[in-house]
């Protein structure tokens, strides 16, 4: 069980806190690249608490800013983007990307308050149609990204889908590494033996129980949902956490599942969800199938949203929400497929997430050995975020990003008997072309 300390530790991430002064150490995903025009208006962003604004400057690059002006601290997102930079409304001192202070017109003799008050700025990447900022103490040097296969090189947004979700980024995180609800929560209405038994991910519906094991990674954690397949066989369903807040997680058979959910807190008490999935764009995604062709309802991804609001909280709020009860249709729960009445499987765990309240009392849990990889990975966390407060230490994948290439998600099938880091490790082999060095947790 988790100390109600613990349970602070975990889930505050203002600055000064145990868990915000780690993730700052960190590379973020902030937003889309295309959310940004060059020369456009400045959007406002919230991340780990501290209020932002993102604007694109005339030659394409992005600043990411403290919203406050360093002159009277009126926001910089009543700013004017123009000619590489952005000029506060209430002076007219204007700032590039990287803070550097380019004018300050309204002062008649420069020579006594020269030019070079910065905005505070934070560094910039873009990759996979994302923006990363560093807010770490490593401004002048940051890390390197992480090298996640779903946001290595050019991004599409077809593949990105971005959700608010009202509630701490841990117990958001957390259902993508509980991976037992899913015989429940999404497919838990479901007649297996009405399903087409040639897809593997059949068993996830019919054998609800799987032997859980986990492991310490090099980038984080790991886990694989162990069940009996087809004769002589048995499939295996991995997820991989990885620092700070990735999960590498299960949407098809491994060879073609380059997925990754990044679960960037927006304050402790919200998070956005950053869904990628390089699949989508070229169709290769799909959901269940009864043994006559027809597609299984209310799996299906995409969300309808409310419109976007320029306030800190008002990008990608789903339009089903804690209002309406999230669309939940009690007929279609008593009587249809459905194990919830709710469509989609982001609006369920949203659903059940919120549900438990902004930030959840984990002192009222108790857990059981279907719980094993949260468990593991919350005191993975709390021990990395602890070494990084006593002496400095970061876990080794900040600064070797290739460690991430190990990670992925994804289903196999294998020999029955066959140890599951093995097969993760020969199948990781045949798509990747080399050997991840696995060692499983005690």
């Amino acid at each position: 069980m988790i100390t109600a300390e613990e349970n602070e530790q975990l889930c505050r991430v203002g600055k000064g806190t145990l868990m915000g002064n780690f993730f700052r150490q960190f590379w973020l995903p902030v937003c889309l690249s295309s959310e940004l025009k060059a020369d456009g208006d400045p959007v406002r962003l919230m991340i780990l608490g501290e209020k932002l604004v993102a604007f694109r400057d005339t030659e394409g690059r992005v600043g990411v800013f403290d919203h406050r002006c360093p002159h009277r601290c009126a926001s910089l997102f009543f700013g004017r983007n123009e000619m590489g930079g952005i000029r506060c409304a209430y002076h007219g001192w204007k700032f590039d990307v990287t803070g550097k202070c380019l004018d300050q017109p309204n002062l008649e003799d420069k020579s006594k308050y020269p030019a070079g008050t910065p905005a505070i700025a934070y560094r910039v990447q873009e990759s996979g149609g994302l923006v990363f900022a560093y807010m770490g103490e490593r401004q002048e040097n940051p890390p390197p990204l992480p090298e996640i296969e779903a946001i290595m090189g050019e991004g599409h947004d077809a593949n990105i889908a971005l959700t608010h979700r009202d509630c701490n980024y841990m117990q958001a995180l957390e259902g993508d590494v509980d991976t037992s609800h899913l015989g429940f929560l999404h497919v838990g209405g479901i007649d297996g033996d009405k399903l087409d038994l040639s897809d593997p991910e059949v068993f996830t519906v019919t054998e609800k129980a799987p032997k859980i094991n986990v492991s310490v990674m090099p980038f984080g954690t790991m886990y694989s949902a162990q069940r009996n397949a087809y004769e002589g066989t048995e499939h295996h369903r991995y997820a991989s956490y990885i620092f700070p807040i990735w999960v590498t997680y299960p949407s098809g058979m491994m060879d073609d599942n380059v997925t990754v959910n990044a679960w960037v807190p927006i304050d402790d008490e919200s998070t956005m969800i950053f869904n990628i999935d390089l699949g989508r764009v070229h169709g290769r995604r799909k959901n269940m199938r009864y043994k006559d062709g027809t597609l299984v309802g209310g799996l299906a991804r995409p969300l309808e949203y409310l419109p976007t609001t320029t306030d800190w909280k008002g990008r990608w709020r789903p339009a089903k929400d804690a209002s309406n009860d999230f669309g939940i249709d009690r007929e279609w729960q008593r009587n249809g497929d459905s194990y919830t009445g709710i469509v989609g499987i982001p609006l369920q765990d949203q659903a059940i997430q919120e549900s438990m309240g902004p930030i959840v009392d984990r002192t009222m849990e108790h857990l059981a050995a279907s719980d094993r990889m949260v468990i593991l990975t919350r005191r993975v966390m709390l021990d990395a975020a602890k070494e990084y407060a006593e002496s400095g230490k970061l876990p080794d994948v900040v600064d070797q990003p290739e460690l991430c290439q190990a990670a992925r998600g994804g289903d196999i099938v294998v020999p029955y008997g066959t140890d599951w880091l093995d097969g993760y490790e020969e199948k990781m082999a045949a798509i990747k072309g080399y050997r991840p060095k696995l060692t499983a947790a005690e």
